[in-house]
């Protein structure tokens, strides 16, 4: 607990997910010339109507004469650009569904320079980033027709994130990779062909059957696993990397999605505690991206009781060794950005399995008042555990040479 009469004090933060709108130039620019005129290209159009079906489905049509908006064209894909995926700089009921050119987005949400001011403005000194277009682990290419092309824009993504998206912004925009999820090994190649560039974070789904692929109880994923071990690769899993989100009802309003969003998460850390995966991988390391904490004390006991009563029938006594909290606390961190409840229960997950996050540029983001929403949220910790989940814990888990 915070002593009496102790100020805390909120450090430079590192945030753990934000996101990048990607810039109409990348794979133009990126691609190898013999993929360039059939990979994903920016166009304007007129927008008529747009409905969120779930996951990256949408129903649109377009009208010439509709509101504009700068869209990705890819296969027989068009993703239109919306404004509450490049919030930041409207007003809270002005963050809707609607389309967006670039011209009306933040420079932030697309330009690297952009961003780091805008970092500046709200007390950031590292960000690491989710994709937008190629959705939150990459499933847009996973679920392209030519293989090939899908594999080329993917590294395409990778050289564009390290290279130019991070390159010169002095370790502050920290390289995060997609990879190839309908070949394990490719991906496995993709990490490693990173690392030795000193990437260290990756995406993964985190429900990857809902994607139509094997499930990690499959074995299938071992040589991705394998490679993100051997690498010192984190395993990043981003609310909606399964491109399905809990919804009770086709009818419900999308607050209800939202507000369940950490279901995803929750259900993925079950599926790891008992897949064995970390029992056989046991210095791999795991992130789940915007799905809280608050979550976590009551799932980690529930597992352990099941594992204690239900072992033999439930089909895990041979497979898990431990109780699955065991490796929640050796191999698991969550993160959080509004979480009141969560960090009352810091004792129970621990200190050092937390980080923070901003959001930005989503509707979600704290920005630009996030170091003032911060420690209003840390009120009760001590100055050491504020240190750790605001920025040290970040520093350990991916490796970053700020210091703590």
């Amino acid at each position: 607990m915070t002593e009496v009469g102790t100020k805390l004090e909120i450090p430079k933060i590192i945030s753990v997910d934000d996101h990048v709108v990607e810039p109409p130039h990348l794979w133009a620019t990126w691609l190898p010339e013999k993929f360039r005129d059939r990979g994903p290209r920016s166009e304007r159009r007129g927008i008529g109507s747009m409905k969120h079906i779930g996951g990256g489905v949408y129903e649109q049509t377009f009208d010439d004469n509709g509101p504009k908006a700068d869209c990705w064209i890819y296969e027989d894909l068009v993703y239109i650009n919306k404004r509450h995926v490049a919030a930041v700089g409207f007003d809270r009921d002005d963050m809707s569904m609607s389309p967006i050119t670039y011209d009306e987005m933040r420079p932030g949400c697309y330009d690297p320079k952009a961003r780091l001011e805008d970092m500046d403005v709200n007390w950031v000194e590292a960000s690491l980033c989710f994709p937008t277009f190629p959705r939150f682990c990459g499933q847009t290419f996973t679920e392209a027709k030519d293989r090939e092309l899908a594999l080329a824009c993917v590294i395409a993504y990778n050289d564009w994130m390290v290279e130019e998206w991070c390159g010169d912004s002095q370790g502050r925009l920290i390289p995060l990779i997609i990879v190839p999820l309908w070949d394990a090994q490719l991906a496995a190649d993709e990490v490693r062909r990173n690392a030795a560039r000193g990437v260290r974070a990756v995406c993964f789904s985190e429900i990857p059957v809902h994607l139509g692929l094997p499930s990690i109880h499959s074995g299938y994923w071992d040589p991705f696993f394998a490679a993100c071990q051997e690498t010192g690769t984190v395993v990043n899993m981003h609310i909606g990397s399964s491109s399905k989100m809990p919804a009770t009802s086709a009818d419900a309003p999308t607050a209800v999605a939202a507000t369940l969003s950490f279901g995803n998460a929750m259900s993925s850390l079950a599926d790891f505690l008992f897949s064995g995966v970390l029992v056989r991988f046991p210095e791999l390391r795991l992130a789940y991206s915007e799905g809280q904490i608050g979550w976590l004390p009551y799932i980690l006991e529930r597992a352990d009781a099941v594992w204690v009563d239900h072992r033999a029938w439930g089909g895990v006594k041979d497979l898990i060794p431990e109780p699955p909290s065991t490796y929640f606390a050796r191999q698991v961190w969550g993160c959080f950005f509004k979480d009141f409840h969560g960090l009352a229960s810091l004792d129970v997950i621990g200190e050092d399995r937390v980080t923070f996050e901003t959001d930005y540029p989503h509707t979600d983001s704290t920005w630009p008042d996030t170091k003032a929403i911060a420690l209003d949220m840390v009120q009760g910790l001590t100055q050491s555990q504020v240190n750790k989940v605001i920025r040290g814990n970040a520093i350990d888990l991916y490796g970053l040479s700020f210091p703590k």
